[in-house]
C-alpha cells in the first residue's frame, strides 16, 4: 500500500512540475479560460484537480492536422515532390549581370581618375610656367 501511494504522488509531482512549466511557457494569449496566473495558482494550490483541470481546459488547443486529400495551409509544409519552384537568386559573385555592372564601374571610375590626372598634370604644368616666368 505505502508503495501504491509513493507511485501516486511521485506521479502527482512529475504533472504538477510539468503542468506549472508547461503554463508558464505557454504565451498568454493562447491560454484558455483564464488567466495565466490563475492557472499556476489552481495548479500549485489544487494538486491532482488543478493540474487535470489545466491539461483539459486551460491549455491551448493544437491545431488540426493536415491530412493527405486536404488543401494546404501555409505553415502546413510541403512534400518534396509538390514544393514550390521559384528562381533562386544567384550570389553576386555568380551573377553575370552583377560583373558585368562591376567591370562597367571600374572601366568609368578608371577614366574618371585618368582625367583627374591629367587634369592634374595640367594645372602642374601651368604653375611651373607662372614660377618660371618673371613677373614685369
Amino acid at each position: 500500500m505505502v508503495r501504491l501511494y509513493g507511485l501516486l504522488f511521485l506521479i502527482d509531482l512529475v504533472m504538477l512540475v510539468w503542468a506549472v512549466i508547461d503554463c508558464l511557457s505557454t504565451d498568454e494569449f493562447a491560454i484558455r479560460n483564464l488567466p495565466k496566473v490563475a492557472w499556476v495558482f489552481i495548479i500549485l494550490l489544487f494538486s491532482p484537480v488543478g493540474w487535470i483541470a489545466w491539461f483539459v481546459a486551460g491549455r491551448p488547443q493544437q491545431p488540426a492536422r493536415a491530412g493527405a486529400g486536404s488543401q494546404w495551409r501555409p505553415g502546413s509544409g510541403f512534400p518534396e515532390d509538390q514544393r514550390p519552384r521559384t528562381a533562386r537568386a544567384a550570389a553576386p559573385d555568380d551573377d553575370p549581370e552583377f560583373l558585368r555592372s562591376l567591370a562597367k564601374t571600374r572601366r568609368a571610375d578608371e577614366e574618371m581618375f585618368s582625367k583627374w590626372e591629367a587634369d592634374l598634370r595640367r594645372r602642374e604644368e601651368e604653375l611651373r610656367r607662372r614660377e618660371e616666368k618673371p613677373d614685369a
